[in-house]
């Protein structure tokens, strides 16, 4: 197997598991956990760390919305089994970074993995999606290069992969849908805070031997879980969140 044909297959082996696959990071953090320690040993430099972690991961979380909120059904989608794009997205975020939600999903990972002080972390996680997002970036552009053809190449010749130039931003071509947002990355914004919160209990065991609620993190936590639960049950029994063409 040539070179190109073997990472067209593995960028389709990664693009078709790439929900899961970022678990297999999972020993790196609990390694970096366990070396846990409060910075200067004070708890509160602690939790202001937690809160730049939690910025960071964010602004990918905010990335995503603003790209989900604002695309036509069949595109950014979660689709697994195959590549789908029954437009091509050009606008808003996609005028200036063709793989916004790829963007955010790394500084989602980033702001999780700052979270343990450990250097090695975020090092051995840009690494790593350096060369995962590398795989499905050459296939997923290879799809919308046999579909789209010139307009494709226009559009990929005048803008950076996952570095944004926003001086040539494009308003979006649809409005904003807080619904369609929110029906679509509730998942990512408690998975965020669930991940703070139990990555927050964990150093408190590691650090201070102590498995005390923390005061901040705890209700917002409570607070995500509602909001989850009341959102999914809105998506699953209503059509409050639906909206035509999203």
């Amino acid at each position: 197997m040539r070179l190109a044909e073997h990472q067209t297959h593995a960028g389709r082996f990664l693009f078709r598991w790439r929900s899961y696959l970022p678990l297999a990071l999972a020993p790196v953090f609990a390694l970096a956990m366990a070396d846990f320690h409060y910075p200067f040993g004070s708890a509160r430099l602690a939790l202001a760390w937690e809160v730049v972690c939690l910025a960071v991961a964010l602004a990918g979380l905010a990335i995503r919305v603003a790209v989900v909120g604002t695309v036509p059904a069949g595109t950014s989608g979660r689709n697994m089994s195959a590549q789908r794009a029954d437009a091509l997205n050009t606008t808003g975020l996609y005028s200036v970074v063709r793989h916004p939600l790829y963007l955010a999903n790394y500084l989602i990972f980033l702001g999780l993995s700052l979270l343990p002080l450990a250097w090695y972390l975020p090092v051995i996680l840009t690494l790593a999606a350096a060369l995962y997002y590398e795989r499905i970036i050459l296939v997923e552009e290879e799809f919308l290069e046999q579909h789209y053809g010139d307009a494709f190449r226009a559009w990929a010749a005048r803008t950076p992969a996952l570095i944004p130039q926003w001086g040539d931003w494009v308003p979006p071509a649809l409005p904003f849908s807080w619904r369609t947002a929110l029906k679509g990355e509730i998942y990512a914004a408690f998975a965020i805070v669930a991940c703070l919160f139990a990555m927050d209990l964990v150093q408190r065991w590691v650090g201070a031997r102590e498995l005390r609620m923390d005061p901040v993190w705890t209700p917002i936590f409570l607070a995500g879980a509602v909001a989850f639960y009341l959102v999914r049950a809105l998506k699953k029994k209503t059509t409050l969140l639906k909206v035509a063409g999203r």
